[in-house]
């Protein structure tokens, strides 16, 4: 893979000599607001909307859990491909980039760091809120069904979702809000990313996980890092919740 910049190619606001925007000089060179209220409401309606429903399906628990860790990763992709659709066809523009290695096994490192931090982060919330009810449980449930469950399911959190929420929200609202400065892209698309999982649990997983993967993504202007930080981030903490649910 060829390494890339450090910082985006748009953050001179001035259209590459490759790009597709010498056509139309008109036309915003990196995402907006208008992909980011889009790219949320898609996947409000998608993923929020489509799960009330679910449940009045009255599903096995199994094959429900096995559907709710894919929902994840299907409302995110959804709500990426249309905001894309909206003005700004090329991809790179999204972060949808190559990298380097160098990048790439960094991405390791700090998904390990980001890990052990997150642990930290829940004890600290089960502490002062008092919160041990783990809002994913359910998720265990879609595992236990047999070898093909467990392997979806660790697929579908492990890889898929962290594919779809790398590109909703670090290629399109960090991406973004870049415009404003580094601490506005990382925190404001932090904050957003925690919020969007609910004031639970779950928050200050993810306001980890948002703050090391908008920051890796600001720094290598690509999603395939932030995307190892994000299944190093998860995969452990599955397979720890699976287990734990499967033998309690």
């Amino acid at each position: 893979m060829s390494k890339v910049s450090s910082h985006h190619p748009q953050d001179t606001g001035k259209p590459t000599a490759n790009s597709s925007e010498r056509f139309a000089p008109n036309k915003p060179s990196r995402p907006g607001w208008l992909e980011i209220i889009v790219g949320l409401v898609v996947y409000a309606i998608v993923g929020f909307v489509s799960i009330s429903q679910f449940k009045r399906l009255g599903l096995d628990p199994g094959v429900y859990g096995l559907i709710l860790t894919s929902w994840t990763g299907v409302a995110t992709l959804i709500a990426f491909v249309v905001a894309v659709r909206l003005r700004i066809r090329s991809l790179r523009a999204f972060g949808v980039r190559r990298t380097s290695v160098r990048w790439l096994l960094i991405g390791v490192g700090v998904g390990l760091v980001a890990f052990v931090l997150k642990s930290l982060a829940i004890l600290a919330w089960v502490q002062i809120a008092g919160d041990t009810n783990n809002v994913q449980d359910v998720y265990g449930d879609g595992a236990r069904g047999g070898v093909l469950s467990l392997v979806l399911s660790t697929v579908f959190i492990a890889v898929f979702s962290p594919l779809g929420e790398e590109l909703l929200y670090r290629g399109i609202v960090t991406n973004a809000l870049l415009r404003y400065g580094p601490f506005v892209a990382v925190v404001g698309s932090t904050v957003i990313f925690a919020l969007m999982h609910g004031i639970n649990n779950i928050f200050p997983a993810a306001v980890v996980a948002g703050l090391a993967t908008a920051e890796v993504f600001r720094r290598s202007g690509s999603i395939w890092p932030g995307l190892i930080v994000h299944v190093v981030f998860n995969l452990p903490s599955f397979l720890l919740m699976v287990l734990f649910t499967s033998t309690g």
